[in-house]
């Protein structure tokens, strides 16, 4: 068997994330590389990843080329910010995302791509960042899946409106773990049966048809206050430093 599947009763899944940053990012500070989280999808046994890098299509083509090596399929991807609001798009070129402005923009985007593309709003009704919140359901038809976002416990839960909406509208939730810290990729996932060939066309039917296995445990009081020390402390303040230097844009391995 391979070593990007996993036996759950009497079939294969592979686990799949669509929401993950590294250091390749243009406006965010990561400390990990895609070659370091391609050796611990291989370690943890993912199939299927998404770079989404914001404002940025991620298209390394060595990076592709070790992660088909390493039975990996990678997926060309973004988080782009329309109207103030984060949008995960799979599948696109960066040629695609230039003008890509407006909901009005990603709708026609959709008219020509139809089902080659999948979309996914990501942390909807979570207070910080670019969650879309309530236009959502103004905008749900701008999606093909609803996100389960990786930061909840059981007091703090927004991901409860969300599946209420996924329901209301017929919309898959898809699990991801928006990773920005390399320790924080592969604990939050989502599982798909193995189709017959691991392309993205198979895998986007897959997410789109079911049945799907979400993993994501809720944060124990240590995730709680690593992840508030590092939104609130140590990120701005590596963001500051990487703006003052003038280091955005660099060379990465």
């Amino acid at each position: 068997m391979s070593t990007s599947t996993s036996k759950i009763g009497d079939r294969d899944w592979i686990k799949v994330d669509l929401h993950i940053h590294t250091l390749d990012d243009p406006k965010d500070v990561i400390d990990y590389s895609a070659h370091q989280l391609l050796e611990r999808a291989k370690t943890l046994g993912f199939g299927v990843l998404a770079i989404t890098l914001h404002d940025a299509v991620f298209d390394r083509p060595e990076v592709f080329a070790d992660a088909a090596r390493l039975g990996i399929l990678l997926i060309p991807a973004a988080e782009m910010r329309l109207e103030g609001a984060d949008v995960i798009l799979l599948n696109v070129s960066a040629n695609e995302i230039v003008d890509l402005k407006t909901f009005a923009d990603l709708r026609a985007l959709r008219a020509r791509r139809d089902d080659s593309i999948f979309t996914i709003a990501p942390h909807p009704f979570y207070v910080l960042g670019g969650s879309i919140g309530r236009r959502l359901l103004d905008e749900v038809d701008c999606f093909d899946a609803i996100e389960l976002c990786h930061f909840h416990n059981f007091l703090l839960n927004p991901n409860r409106r969300a599946a209420r909406v996924a329901k209301s509208f017929g919309k898959p939730l898809i699990a991801t773990s928006d990773a920005h810290r390399l320790h924080a990729f592969g604990r939050h996932y989502t599982s798909i049966p193995r189709p017959a060939a691991l392309s993205v066309e198979n895998v986007f039917t897959a997410l789109r048809s079911g049945p799907l296995r979400l993993t994501s445990p809720p944060c124990s009081i240590v995730d709680l206050t690593s992840a508030i020390y590092f939104i609130f402390l140590a990120h701005p303040y590596r963001l500051r430093r990487q703006v003052s230097g003038g280091s955005f844009g660099r060379p990465v391995n």
